[in-house]
């Protein structure tokens, strides 16, 4: 998790992981020196399996992510926001479909700010499907509905370093769709929030100029043609 000035939603949002996680998982968290009380409250919870980062300067979400990433420990890794609020089922329900792939993206309930239902799926309003060109010509992924086992983080970590153009889901999305198994979950496992303040767009945004999208296409895939090698050791390592 990515924190910044998040203190509205934190609570809700921490204890609907926490009740799903066993004693030896981790929640950890980079904060990008929020202002308001979003690190108070997350000490509150006074929980070993609550491992909070700082960082010293504000490097934007998608270094914030990174960040984060760059301690995650456990065998599986599931992105989360700071702001929605995870189904009961959601880490039971991704267990099951990661027996099978390596990477999978699951539906969400969208929700305003006073948690009134805006739509019921997203992968059904956007006609979301897996597949690399899917993913290049058309990106509806969220990385808040997103969950992967380690060789996929391996294999996305470092980033590549213009954060502005290639966002930190839809780099690891990028990775994932072309070097390894995906799927996706037709079942909606959190209640994902559009409020006004969401830090990045959802989605939801139109992109840019055309330019500006061809331009951010080439670069992903001049990344993802740099980091092959780096892969094929991976998967070669666990044979």
């Amino acid at each position: 998790m990515a924190t910044y000035n998040g203190e509205k939603y934190i609570m809700q949002q921490i204890n609907s992981i926490l009740y799903q996680l066993g004693a030896e998982d981790e929640l950890i968290i980079s904060d990008d020196m929020s202002s308001d009380k979003t690190i108070s409250l997350i000490n509150s919870f006074q929980d070993s399996r609550v491992k909070i980062y700082m960082h010293e300067s504000n490097h934007g979400f998608v270094h914030n992510f990174e960040n984060a990433l760059s301690y995650a420990k456990g065998d599986i890794i599931f992105l989360s926001d700071q702001d929605d609020e995870w189904m009961p089922n959601k880490v039971e329900e991704t267990l099951k479909a990661l027996k099978d792939v390596d990477f999978v993206v699951s539906d969400c309930i969208t929700v305003d700010q006073n948690n009134r239902i805006l739509s019921i799926s997203r992968i059904e309003d956007f006609n979301i499907k897996t597949g690399f060109w899917n993913l290049m010509f058309r990106t509806r992924y969220l990385g808040c509905c997103m969950a992967f086992k380690k060789r996929v983080l391996e294999a996305a970590l470092p980033f590549p370093p213009n954060a502005f153009l290639v966002e930190h889901d839809l780099w690891i999305a990028a990775v994932a769709e072309r070097y390894f198994k995906t799927a996706l979950i037709y079942k909606p496992l959190i209640r994902y929030r559009r409020h006004g303040g969401n830090v990045s767009s959802g989605g939801m945004g139109k992109g840019g100029s055309m330019p500006n999208k061809v331009y951010r296409r080439i670069y992903r895939l001049i990344y993802l043609t740099i980091i092959r090698k780096r892969v094929a050791q991976i998967i070669r390592s666990e044979e």
